[in-house]
């Protein structure tokens, strides 16, 4: 049991029935008196309303003039986050039974482990799992019989996708903010992570937390050229910062 209180950092660009799919998802299925979590969404200058509907609900609010990118806006919701922990989250997640619950209890597992994720229905490398569901209902039955605390079926990994990660703050206190050079985004998780590493902690998968990710949501906007760009130049700026080729832990 977690009593440490989470901050969930939340970036979002015109995304507003997403973002309000998600909070009732945290509402729903989020236990505050075992859990207990702050949320702070990061408006990367929607035009949607997004404001308006987070302020009538005080939520915790960032108003962003134009995007600055999913780097730059997690870093501006950490620097205000009080949490003992900190949670980066997409705007397209739906978050199941016992989320939050367990990826607390795998971050507290091990003195080691400085960052966790959950596994989900679509990310790259190992956390993708794939189950058969016709519908998002049915896909929340499945976690509900997925999501049975288990220590056992939570394994270190050399990396975490950040559509969901959870870090402890004496973590994000050695290891700093997300790298901005990797803005609009891509490849910034993977240097975190590794960066993470690089200072001695381990992450952690918990395979007893899945949640569901609708899917790269904020660059469907783009063009596939567009992106397929962006991946190709981030990728090279990774290379060029590390002397690494990512692709030699995505998988793992």
């Amino acid at each position: 049991m977690s009593t440490k209180l989470t901050s969930i950092v939340i970036p979002t660009n015109n995304g507003l029935p997403l973002l309000q799919r998600l909070i009732q998802s945290i509402r729903t299925y989020t236990d505050d008196r075992i859990t207990p979590y702050e949320l702070i969404v990061v408006d990367n200058g929607s035009s949607d309303g997004t404001a308006e509907w987070c302020v009538g609900r005080g939520i915790t609010f960032i108003a962003l003039s134009a995007n600055a990118g999913f780097p730059a806006a997690c870093n501006k919701g950490l620097r205000i986050a009080s949490g003992d922990q900190l949670m980066l989250l997409n705007n397209d997640i739906v978050v199941t039974t016992n989320w939050l619950l367990n990826l607390s209890s795998g971050l507290a597992q091990e003195p080691g482990i400085g960052l966790v994720g959950p596994v989900t229905n679509y990310a790259s490398g190992k956390q993708q799992v794939t189950y058969s569901f016709d519908g998002i209902e049915q896909f929340m039955r499945i976690a509900e019989q997925t999501n049975r605390p288990d220590p056992a079926a939570r394994e270190r990994v050399l990396r975490i996708v950040g559509l969901c990660m959870l870090i402890k703050r004496e973590v994000y206190e050695k290891v700093g903010e997300l790298d901005e050079r990797f803005s609009p985004g891509h490849y910034e998780d993977d240097d975190y992570c590794l960066r993470v590493r690089m200072n001695g902690y381990g992450l952690m998968m918990c395979r007893d937390a899945l949640i569901y990710h609708e899917g790269s949501a904020s660059f469907r906007q783009q063009s596939e050229e567009t992106v397929q760009q962006l991946l190709a130049r981030n990728r090279q700026l990774f290379i060029d910062k590390w002397s690494i080729d990512p692709s030699t832990f995505i998988g793992t």
